[in-house]
């Protein structure tokens, strides 16, 4: 059968992106016939498949970076489609990140569903395959198509299904698709994974070459994701969406809260937790094999919480996106003229700066918020302190900074830099002699341009690999895929449905403890017992989310996850209606630069849960209808 593809899409994007398609296939039956003649050529066509995976390395692509609170980025007379959302510019005449349309930096991901539909309709036609080679190829594909999907879905609540290609004797009205109900889309998606997984290999046995495919355990951990998005207050019972409708009156949400889905997401979580366990992925923990690098127990504690993101296909890992990889990202994170040397190297950008908000999201020593540890001077934080030699190994002996800085828990260390902060490794191997972060005006790391530097004094640390070593004139990368899902992640998402599900046991603390454990800090029970001023939080399912939540937010921190938690969780009007805030980075004396200054007044409306679609799509079809306060 023909595959009508132009006014299917067009009913959807609007005509972007679909015409080159028609240029390219303009009889699609002899040119698809002809893409599934043989193996290699229908594997060319599997890894297009593949191809539409969202930059998640970029922070200009990705939704889930630069768009709230976690980052500020500072470049004068630049501007970004991400960017320009946390600054509340989005809008649906010209949507930014469009990824319903593929436009303003967002990939064309309806075209995509497209390409995924043609290869499953195809594939069994190739005739130098076997059956097993088949299905394994089909899962993949069947796993890409539920993904865009949920990436879709994750922006935009209800989208339309596109299951199968209309074909060519569709009528006008046929091609006109609607969005489906948040229940019906959630169910396909599972649908979807549920075929996959089957037919897909617990683990990549050939990883010189398929590195980055879809596994079995990959397919059940999204398949987690997805469930614990569809219980959570913004898709499930959400009074805000109680009258949201399409044109034939059908509600896209669910009226009701539904406890069950919780149930349902904790069970996907804990099969996806064993799966990943048989298929030889752990918490990672740094292991030291190199006699030259000389480093501390608290070094090393650094090591392993940096390097489970930035070393390549580590086993905490369970999916990267080999198709992002983390180039460009470095440049932006790594602080210049760490080293002197690199004064003028404009190959390290350092632009990317983490807001005084994520600084203060981190825990204390004692593994408990900073508002709530009764041994640490929370009303003084942004007073002024000496480091002394007990904190030579995260501050710079001597060193005047913000008491905000001191007695902090290891991964407040490990993900972020910060004036006076040490910094192990790049081109420094040895502890008792690292790099220092000298950030306040006229020092080595301070703003020398425009642009180039952290306007908010805080650099993330956490995403560059130890091993990059600026010179004067070059900054060679150890590029890394993108993690998208680490085993970290999925035991925090088992601990959430499960908090929700059944309330405080212990197994919830059991996994929330095993991800605490890396970080060096005190069990959930022994921290808030010891040293929070809410001893019993712990023990009451409320108090449990909260502390489940701030845990997610401390252990993913700068790795496209906030966004999305915030927005799912309902917390983004709390969380984004506060001003942007950091250091005072253009003065040079030490009172003056740790004074607060505001950067941003940033506000989010209920709107922006959703993001628009493009008013122009909705213009052309008529049963598409935009999100509410668009």
């Amino acid at each position: 059968m023909k595959v009508f593809t132009m006014i299917a899409l067009l009913a959807i994007l609007a005509g972007s992106g679909c015409k080159k398609y028609l240029d390219i296939v303009p009889d699609n039956i002899a040119t698809i016939d002809y893409a599934f003649r043989a193996r290699n050529v229908a594997e060319k066509y599997l890894f297009t498949c593949y191809s539409y995976m969202p930059d998640d390395a970029s922070i200009f692509a990705n939704p889930g970076m630069l768009t709230a609170d976690e980052f500020w980025f500072y470049y004068p007379g630049f501007s970004s489609n991400a960017w320009n959302i946390a600054r509340g510019l989005q809008n649906k005449v010209n949507p930014y990140l469009n990824y319903w349309g593929g436009l303003n930096t967002g990939k064309p991901l309806f075209q995509a569903l497209r390409d995924c539909n043609i290869f499953l309709e195809n594939i069994n036609k190739v005739p130098d395959m076997d059956q097993m080679e088949k299905d394994r190829w089909s899962g993949e594909v069947k796993f890409l198509k539920a993904y865009y999907h949920y990436f879709l879905f994750r922006l935009y609540g209800p989208i339309p299904l596109i299951k199968n290609n209309l074909p060519i004797s569709a009528s006008v009205e046929e091609v006109k698709i609607k969005r489906m109900p948040v229940d019906s889309c959630v169910d396909y998606v599972i649908q979807l994974l549920d075929e996959s997984i089957p037919v897909l290999p617990d683990f990549i046995q050939n990883e010189a070459s398929e590195l980055g495919r879809i596994t079995k355990t990959i397919a059940m951990t999204l398949k987690a994701d997805v469930l614990v998005t569809a219980a959570s207050p913004l898709f499930n019972g959400n009074p805000d969406y109680a009258s949201f409708k399409d044109n034939d009156e059908v509600n896209l949400f669910p009226a009701t809260y539904s406890q069950e889905k919780w149930a349902k997401a904790a069970a996907a979580c804990k099969a996806a937790i064993d799966q990943a366990h048989g298929a030889g992925h752990y918490i990672f923990k740094y292991i030291n094999a190199n006699p030259s690098h000389i480093m501390s127990d608290w070094t090393k504690t650094q090591m392993s919480i940096r390097n489970s993101v930035t070393q390549r296909w580590n086993k905490e890992v369970i999916w990267a996106n080999s198709q992002s990889q983390a180039i460009a990202i470095q440049r932006y994170a790594f602080i210049r003229a760490l080293d002197p040397v690199a004064n003028n190297n404009s190959t390290a950008l350092g632009d990317l700066a983490p807001t005084l908000k994520m600084a203060e999201t981190f825990y204390t020593v004692n593994g408990v918020p900073i508002s709530e540890d009764k041994t640490w001077d929370y009303q003084n934080r942004y007073g002024l302190r000496v480091s002394e030699d007990e904190n030579k190994h995260a501050i710079k002996m001597g060193y005047t900074t913000a008491k905000l800085n001191f007695d902090r828990e290891p991964r407040f260390y490990a993900d972020l830099g910060f004036d006076g902060g040490t910094w192990y490794g790049h081109g420094r191997f040895d502890d008792n002699n690292p790099w220092v972060a000298e950030m306040k005006l006229g020092q080595t790391a301070a703003r020398k341009n425009t642009y180039g530097y952290s306007i908010t004094g805080y650099q993330p640390k956490k995403l560059v690999f130890f091993t990059n070593t600026a010179t004067a004139s070059a900054y060679p990368i150890e590029s890394y895929p993108w993690p998208l899902y680490r085993l970290a992640d999925l035991y925090l998402l088992y601990a959430e449905a499960l908090n929700e599900s059944d309330g405080p046991t212990q197994e919830v603390y059991d996994y929330v403890n095993l991800v605490r454990e890396r970080a060096n800090i005190p069990t959930v029970q022994d921290a808030w017992t010891t040293y929070s001023t809410q001893p019993d939080k712990f023990t009451h399912k409320s108090g449990l989310r909260e502390i489940i939540h701030q845990e997610r937010l401390i252990e993913l921190a700068f790795e496209g996850k906030r966004a999305y938690d915030l927005r799912r969780w309902k917390k983004a009007m709390s969380y984004q209606n506060s001003p942007v805030e950091g250091w005072d980075i253009l003065q040079s004396e030490t009172v003056l630069y740790y004074q607060k200054k505001i950067l941003f007044p940033q506000k989010f409306q209920t709107r922006d849960y959703l993001w628009p679609i493009r008013e122009n799509d909705i213009t052309v079809n008529r049963k598409l209808v935009q999100n509410p306060g668009w």
